[in-house]
């Protein structure tokens, strides 16, 4: 019987500006959500795409505006989950 192979979990967001890109990552905790973000540069290898998480001088002002945009963008989550304390002063 041949092997079954996992689908590849999804990012919860990404941004990108040109071949720069953020993926953001969701992970359940007993505390509530937790996301991490990784970042990629993509280049062509001949006829082939790749991918680094390595970068020079000139892309290092993208991947700051894209960890800017990936900070908002988590930080726009957090507000839209109610909190514990929130659920308390609603119900009450």
């Amino acid at each position: 019987m041949p092997p079954t192979t996992m689908p590849k979990e999804k990012p919860a967001h990404e941004i990108r500006f040109g071949y720069i890109k953020a993926a953001i990552w969701k992970n359940e905790t007993a505390s509530g959500s937790r996301y991490n973000v990784t970042f990629s540069r993509s280049y062509r290898e001949g006829e082939e795409w790749k991918s680094s998480d390595s970068f020079g001088r000139d892309d290092l002002l993208l991947v700051s505006k894209i960890a800017d945009q990936a900070h908002s963008w988590i930080f726009g989550q957090a507000h839209e989950q109610p909190q514990d304390n929130d659920r308390q002063r609603t119900t009450r």
